[in-house]
């Protein structure tokens, strides 16, 4: 029989975390609020110790081992997140921590899991990799596995959050969780449901990653046969069989949302919030932007972490800004003649648009002898924007593709 987590479990953890972990802000989102037609709370766990929510579950773990098992150390597979929950329990407990990484997981997540005082090896392209490695490592050396969701321990800590929620946002009728194994959402889940079990709890998993709903539909956790996602954090081909059963036992309602959702909400909680979070923790927010009126409010969407490669983080704010219509790329048709180029340019101007690119088309069957084809990369203010400039270019009788 699959182990569950209780009330009373969660209750114990937040004790034991009263000095380790940060009890996080609950942020009002006015820009939400509005969007939604009632009001919306962010619960800011990426500024929780380590950046992440994975702090509380991976401390109540390693704290409840004996002395027998510290003596061995630990180990644990993660992209990062869990990684340095790990390393600063451990760290702060006394304990030698191993942690096995997928290949290229961010590079701010590596280093700060050194940081914390772990070792890391990369191992694999998935997690699951990870995973099969971080076990070996734990049979050969006698270490003790400290898996990123599926454990009661891991799950009690982490369902302090829902704690927290539940204090912060008294009147909540609506929690949404960003999702990967379900670590974060069986915990969240069992603290609100066993206290209110009025308020909807929601769970938001990557559409490239999204294994709860298959899983859910068989009755079984069932694996992924692949994944393709920028939201690393939540990129987990199998739930857990504790989280699983917690989850199909509490949570009301599974969602996916699409990369380019995914690029919108982080630059909307950059831009409006002024809050930075990786693409995992930006996933309660793409759902609330996906569907506007389909939660009852008060809402509390959960920022889970906000460990981003500043890399990654500029590309997906273009990949957001283009999401959000604020890039147009246009091909103009217009006279091969002097001046041409630059009485569309002008038009452009007229119309507040920035250029940013233009790159020239000669040979087309689609041109006559004395065209040109330019293609244009422009900066706008947002759909309303491209399309007046759009019509503006067609009045003026440019041939324009979008």
């Amino acid at each position: 029989m699959t182990e569950q987590v209780s009330l009373a479990d969660v209750q114990a953890a937040r004790e034991m975390l009263a000095d380790v972990s940060v009890v996080t802000p609950m942020e009002e989102s006015r820009w939400l609020s509005a969007l939604v037609g009632g009001p919306v709370w962010l619960k800011c766990e990426n500024l929780q110790r380590t950046g992440s929510f994975k702090a509380r579950g991976a401390f109540v773990r390693i704290a409840r081992l004996s002395e027998e098992e510290r003596a061995h150390g630990v180990v644990a597979a993660s992209a990062g997140n869990h990684a340095q929950g790990v390393a600063l329990a451990a760290t702060t407990l006394g304990i030698r921590s191993t942690v096995f990484m997928p290949e290229g997981a961010p590079i701010p997540k590596e280093k700060a899991t050194r940081g914390y005082g772990a070792d890391v090896v990369f191992h694999g392209r998935y997690l699951e990799d990870s995973l099969v490695a971080a076990r070996a490592f734990a049979d050969e050396t006698g270490a003790v596995l400290i898996h990123p969701f599926d454990h009661v321990d891991i799950v009690a800590g982490q369902g302090t959050l829902g704690l927290e929620v539940l204090e912060q946002a008294p009147d909540v009728r609506t929690v949404l969780v960003p999702t990967g194994g379900g670590g974060l959402l069986a915990g969240v889940a069992i603290a609100i449901k066993e206290m209110r079990p009025d308020v909807r709890v929601v769970g938001v998993q990557a559409e490239g990653a999204a294994a709860y709903p298959g899983s859910l539909a068989a009755g079984r956790p069932v694996p992924l046969e692949s994944m393709s996602t920028m939201a690393d954090g939540i990129a987990v081909g199998r739930p857990g069989d504790i989280t699983f059963a917690a989850v199909r036992d509490h949570v009301d309602e599974i969602l996916t949302v699409s990369e380019e959702s995914l690029s919108r909400a982080l630059l909307a909680l950059v831009e409006r919030a002024k809050q930075v979070v990786e693409p995992a923790g930006a996933a309660a927010v793409a759902a609330l932007l996906d569907n506007p009126t389909g939660f009852e409010t008060p809402a509390v969407a959960v920022l889970s972490g906000g460990n981003i490669d500043p890399l990654l983080l500029s590309k997906v704010i273009r990949h957001g800004l283009a999401a959000a219509g604020r890039y147009l790329y246009l091909r103009v048709c217009i006279p091969d003649l002097p001046g041409g180029l630059a009485s569309l340019l002008a038009e452009v101007g007229a119309a507040g648009a920035n250029v940013l690119e233009v790159a020239h088309e000669r040979i087309s069957p689609s041109l006559t002898l004395n065209e040109v084809e330019v293609r244009i990369q422009l900066e706008t203010r947002g759909d309303a924007h491209a399309e007046h400039l759009m019509a503006r270019l067609r009045e003026r009788g440019y041939r324009v593709h979008d």
